[in-house]
This record gives structure tokens, C-alpha cells and sequence, in this order.
């Protein structure tokens, strides 16, 4: 007998809201994946209703295996109106390296589905302060409605880890070093053949960049991640964990599976949710929050 197909509705799971953040929680990184996708997938059909050109910025690593594979195997979605982006790409590593993150959405995105347009981040230009600026026109341009991202494990989104993540980023797009327990991250998981490997710096989208888009669905598997998934959803609002500032976003969901949520008792524990639910600061107070003080608590 055939195993019955695995969609996000064949599945238990468990549901709570901390801040504005909408938190999912699977049986394991396959379903959350198939969930995921299930939420892109109707978010890009909706948006197919209203907008001839679809912007979409898309994340890679290990947290967006399982969603990717999902998402390009839908029927029907409107790949051919999708203008795509990535977040981040390391400098000074040709597109053919395992790690490279040009290569990683060839093969798991754009060589499996039609986009109208991709657009992918240099890392070996000569001038990538110059790559930064023309990325980030191209950015505001195109408007992303979209975003599939994850958490890395100090906390970051895309790249912009807690020495140099900034709320109020002047920049869209910038060149950052990156630091010890991100390229430890990159090591570990299996992408380079140990520590040295690692680049030292990368390009990456900054944090308001990311925060303009109005829909993020937020991958974030793996037992490797159950600290840091405790800390985005308890700690303050602040850079020292900058993936805390998705408590602020009016429609983010994140997508966990129990390994990831293992960590996530006291929440899980509440007779009532919103006993425990966080209150998210506007845009006026999030300056106060990346001291330490975050309003609400």
C-alpha cells in the first residue's frame, strides 16, 4: 500500500503567536517543509490575482531544503510572472563550489522551475561594494512581496550576524565579515570541508530590506536550532539576536519541527497562549528594544 501523500493538513500540529509572530510546529523537517511551501505556494497564486510581475527573495542552507523541494514540485503556481533574489553570497567563491549560493538555487530552484527573471548576487565581482548598490536598485525596483528565509544559529538573518545586524540600516545591501559561529554554522552542516574553508566575508540584504517585504515564511529545522528558536521567541527585541525583530513583522510565520521547538516548553506549557504572547513594539520603539528594553515585558 502507498503511503498517503504528506501535506500541511494531514499532519498535527501545534500553534502559538509571541509578539505578531505566528509559530507552526511539525513532527519533523519534512512536514514543516511541505507547510512551508503550502503557505508560498498560496501566497504566490494570491498574488497572481493582483500583479503582473511577482517578487519573491529567496534563502538558502539547510533550512530551506525540504521547502524548496516542496514548493517547485506545485502545480499551477505562476513561476512565469516571479522575479527572484537571493539574500546573501559569499565573496571570493566561484559559482561551481558546493557552498556557493548561486549554485544552490540553480539546482533546487531555477533549473526546476520558469522564472521570469532571476537575479543572482556576484561574489566574485571585482567591485562588490558596487554589486551591493546595483542589487539594491534592482531591489527597490522589483518590490519583494515574498520572502522564504531561515535563522541561522547566532541569531542572523540572511547574513547580518549580531556584530554587525543594525534595525535601522541605512543600506539595503551591503558587504559584511562574518563571524565565528556563522562560519562555524557553514562548516558544520557540511557545505565546506572544515573551518578554514570558510569565507571570511559575504554580501548579504539588511534587515529593513528584509522587514519592507510584506510576507515572510520563516524555515527553521533541526535540533542544531532549538537555542536560538528559544531566543527569538524570549529574548528582548535586539540585534544580539537579530532574528527577535520577526516579533515585530505584521505577517511572518515560522515553521518548526519538533526538534527545533524542543526548547520551547514555558511557551508550550501555557494554558493559554496569549498569557505568554509578547507584545510587539511599533517601528518608534524598536530603538529602545535593541538596548535591552523591549516594550511589552
Amino acid at each position: 500500500m502507498e503511503e498517503p501523500e504528506l501535506t500541511a493538513r494531514n499532519v498535527q500540529t501545534k500553534h502559538l503567536q509571541v509578539g505578531r509572530l505566528r509559530v507552526e510546529i511539525y513532527p519533523n523537517g519534512r512536514s514543516a517543509g511541505v507547510a512551508a511551501a503550502s503557505a508560498a505556494a498560496a501566497s504566490l497564486k494570491e498574488l497572481e490575482e493582483t500583479q503582473k510581475t511577482i517578487g519573491v527573495i529567496f534563502a538558502t542552507g539547510a533550512s530551506q531544503l525540504d521547502t524548496l523541494d516542496a514548493l517547485t514540485k506545485i502545480q499551477g503556481l505562476p513561476w512565469h510572472r516571479v522575479r527572484g533574489f537571493h539574500m546573501d553570497e559569499y565573496l571570493g567563491i566561484p559559482t561551481d563550489h558546493p557552498a556557493s549560493f548561486r549554485r544552490y538555487l540553480r539546482e533546487r530552484l531555477t533549473e526546476k522551475v520558469s522564472l521570469k527573471e532571476f537575479f543572482e548576487i556576484d561574489g566574485n565581482a571585482a567591485k562588490p561594494e558596487q554589486v551591493c548598490r546595483e542589487y539594491a536598485d534592482r531591489l527597490r525596483a522589483a518590490k519583494p512581496h515574498l520572502c522564504l528565509l531561515g535563522i541561522g544559529e547566532n541569531g542572523h538573518l540572511a547574513f547580518n550576524d549580531p556584530p554587525f545586524a543594525d534595525f535601522a540600516d541605512p543600506l539595503d545591501a551591503k558587504v559584511v565579515h562574518l563571524d565565528s559561529i556563522c562560519r562555524q554554522q557553514q562548516a558544520a552542516e557540511g557545505w565546506f570541508p572544515n573551518l578554514d574553508d570558510v569565507p571570511k566575508s559575504a554580501i548579504t540584504l539588511t534587515i529593513p530590506t528584509l522587514l519592507r517585504v510584506p510576507k515572510l515564511i520563516v524555515s527553521v529545522p533541526g535540533s542544531r536550532k532549538a537555542k536560538i528558536v528559544r531566543r527569538t521567541l524570549e529574548d528582548p527585541i535586539s540585534t544580539d539576536c537579530p532574528a527577535t525583530v520577526l516579533r515585530t513583522h505584521p505577517d511572518a510565520r515560522l515553521f518548526l519541527d519538533t526538534e527545533s521547538a524542543s526548547e520551547l516548553n514555558r511557551l508550550l506549557s501555557a494554558e493559554k497562549n496569549e498569557e505568554l504572547a509578547l507584545d510587539a513594539p511599533d517601528a518608534m520603539k524598536i530603538g529602545s528594544a535593541q538596548e535591552g528594553r523591549e516594550p511589552g515585558l
